[in-house]
């Protein structure tokens, strides 16, 4: 005996559903096909809702998914997680540079949160080479681990060719390994760098000054605020800056518009100031005493 023809609610129903997930440039293809064979009487509408809205509420990732994958951009095109590490750094301490003809300022606020520590054991700017020198904002141990990168080229391109590594190279080689993150199995590079830098600095093209984020974007500026007050320190430096003032000058601006946005007293123990001019020199706390008494 002849069975009877399916009618069309009964028939193999395939439904394939293909999303791609994005992990360190490769895109991984996913097909699921879904096979819905129904030998008992059932209608085509009580059977959509129930395994169609599953599969479709699968497809698509939310924003917490995007968030763990540092390499995955979101449909909009943005990658959250460096999103994330510049919103840190403006819980940062509040940085200044200025650059001028003779040189390049650095002025950077220290957060002192015990009167038990030690305030010269807080560093916020550092030495890079004998002409080279950055300040930063936001986590320090990312910080450090930027600046031995920086310090292990110059001295390699130093001992290479026999001349100090340009301000514009330094700052590259930085941002070449601010882009490293999610690479391989490296715990430590998991994650973009949390920190913000000014590097200062002095080679054949004169004095330069410039500002890097966790993108590994960089700029050359003539006078740039980074950390906590960064806002109010960028809008004091449009009025108060120009091209034309003397480093002394511009030690007392960026003093003074740190004492601006700083929530306590200016002292040599909550500030740090050094200068690329044309070598790199940390100031003391009594040079630092002096620029006080200016201001």
């Amino acid at each position: 005996m002849k069975k009877k023809p399916s009618s069309p609610t009964r028939k193999l129903q395939d439904l394939y559903y293909t999303f791609f997930v994005f992990n360190q440039s490769k895109a991984l293809t996913l097909s699921l096909s879904l096979s819905l064979s129904h030998t008992h009487t059932q209608t085509h509408h009580s059977i959509k809702p129930v395994f169609v809205n599953r599969i479709e509420s699968k497809m698509f990732l939310t924003r917490t998914e995007y968030d763990r994958g540092v390499n995955t951009f979101s449909p909009e095109g943005r990658l959250f997680q460096v999103e994330y590490a510049i919103e840190a750094i403006k819980l940062g301490s509040t940085a200044i540079g200025l650059k001028t003809k003779e040189g390049v300022v650095l002025a950077v606020e220290k957060r002192i949160t015990s009167p038990l520590l030690e305030p010269s054991s807080v560093e916020k700017i550092m030495e890079i080479d004998e002409h080279l020198g950055c300040a930063m904002s936001g986590l320090i141990a990312d910080a450090r681990t930027l600046v031995e990168h920086a310090r292990v080229e110059t001295q390699n391109h130093r001992f290479s060719y026999g001349e100090p590594m340009t301000v514009e190279s330094t700052t590259q080689a930085l941002c070449d390994l601010a882009l490293r993150f999610g690479e391989g199995d490296e715990e430590s590079m998991s994650r973009p760098f949390g920190v913000s830098l000014l590097i200062a600095g002095h080679d054949e093209n004169g004095p330069s000054l410039y500002y890097t984020d966790p993108s590994g974007t960089f700029w050359q500026c003539n006078a740039k605020a980074i950390g906590s007050g960064s806002e109010g320190a960028d809008s004091s430096l449009q009025e108060q800056y120009n091209k034309d003032i003397t480093l002394q000058e511009a030690e007392t601006i960026a003093l003074s518009i740190l004492r601006q946005v700083m929530e306590e007293k200016v002292t040599p123990n909550n500030v740090d100031i050094a200068k690329v001019a044309p070598n790199y020199h940390l100031y003391t706390p009594a040079e630092v005493e002096a620029v006080i008494a200016r201001l």
